[in-house]
């Protein structure tokens, strides 16, 4: 779970850079942010990593969650 509310661009990326490493493939990643650009930026991110997007929301308390799944 990594709790990026409050951080902006490009730092919510660079934790869950950090953290997606420190799980095993196929384990998930939680990334909370309230940065506009977050939502682009972990599909981007993503995409370039090879890793799964598998899951967004709104959270109700403001900002996004991001469920990302650790491929390799």
């Amino acid at each position: 779970m990594v709790d990026a509310r409050g951080r902006r661009c490009p730092l919510p990326i660079i934790d869950l850079a950090r953290a997606i490493v420190t799980v095993t493939p196929g384990a998930t990643v939680t990334l909370w942010a309230d940065d506009p650009a977050a939502g682009p930026d972990v599909a981007a991110w993503c995409r370039l990593r090879a890793q799964e997007l598998v899951s967004s929301r709104t959270l109700p308390s403001g900002g996004d969650e991001f469920v990302i799944r650790r491929r390799t």
